[in-house]
């Protein structure tokens, strides 16, 4: 009786998940729909005016802050509040550039002025796509990101990213259709990705991730001088496939714009036999990061809980 009455419990649970789910989903699509008739800067413009205002009373803004009271014990709280709520402009524009994407994307290498998108490191792309040989690019939730599989399009060259769908099952379900109709292979975060992204690799072709995800084990690494656990997934490829590994990212510049770059391969470090030092080389992943992020610290997801510190946060 116990058993049968937890079972209808646990069904009723997960039913009115999936309306929670439901309704969510549906309220996002309906504002990007409304979003879509305007014009694309005005339409942009407000949904970071209204994050940067409906944010911080959210309780991932109070984790927010909390990250960054960790990572800068230097700053005040008053800029503290400053990044978090840049961020949340960030993250609104994210979420309404997938609108217009095409109307935004106006990158040509061949054009002679720039346009809304520029791209430093066009070699290094050239030269992937010409040499044939396996290669994995990583990036970090920094800036608009999803531009980079774009970009490299551009350029001929096909990159297999893995991603981690959202959470809401119908925002993830739309989200992928949005991003292989624009970003070509897209292999979701779960059983069996690494072993897709393997054989990519070793039939000479290319892989994306993204390295700054929280992650329950792996190596014990530093970000920010505090103590993370990083994804060894890139330094196994590396130590399987001896490829090359590029850093990539996305800067948002004023006036709506975008600069994407792509830098030379770091050099992997090696223990004293010469094999890749795992722990070493996930450390090195979080030391260009955290570079990255203290260049433009509103441009990345704070509200994540990389330091898995959710608990302190009431």
């Amino acid at each position: 009786m116990a058993s049968s009455t937890r079972m209808v419990l646990t069904r009723i649970v997960i039913a009115l998940r999936r309306v929670r789910d439901w309704v969510t989903a549906t309220a996002i699509f309906t504002l990007l729909r409304l979003i879509a008739l305007f014009p694309a800067d005005k339409a942009i413009g407000f949904v970071d005016a209204m994050a940067r205002r409906i944010g911080p009373m959210t309780k991932r803004h109070r984790l927010a802050l909390r990250n960054l009271e960790r990572a800068y014990p230097e700053k005040t709280r008053a800029e503290h509040e400053t990044i978090a709520r840049d961020m949340w402009g960030n993250m609104a524009r994210l979420a309404a550039e997938y609108v217009f994407l095409d109307k935004l994307f106006d990158f040509d290498p061949d054009a002679s002025e720039p346009g809304r998108i520029e791209v430093g490191g066009s070699e290094i792309f050239l030269k992937l796509r010409d040499s044939n040989k396996p290669f994995i690019v990583f990036t970090a939730h920094t800036g608009n990101f999803e531009l980079l599989p774009i970009a490299a399009a551009t350029y001929g060259l096909d990159v297999m990213a893995l991603f981690r769908p959202p959470n809401n099952p119908y925002v993830a379900e739309k989200v992928l259709a949005a991003r292989r109709t624009s970003m070509g292979h897209l292999v979701p975060s779960r059983a069996g990705a690494a072993f897709t992204l393997a054989r990519r690799l070793e039939a000479g072709g290319g892989v994306g991730v993204l390295v700054d995800q929280k992650f329950h084990k792996g190596a014990e690494t530093s970000f920010f001088g505090l103590t993370v656990h990083t994804n060894p997934l890139l330094a196994k490829l590396v130590r399987q496939y001896d490829c090359e590994v590029y850093p990539a990212r996305s800067i948002r510049l004023p006036g709506g714009r975008h600069r994407l770059e792509v830098e030379p391969p770091i050099t992997i470090p090696r223990k004293p036999d010469g094999s890749v030092d795992i722990t070493a080389t996930a450390q090195l992943l979080n030391d260009k990061v955290e570079s990255w992020v203290r260049e433009y610290p509103g441009q990345w997801q704070w509200f994540h809980d990389r330091w898995e510190i959710k608990h302190l946060v009431k």
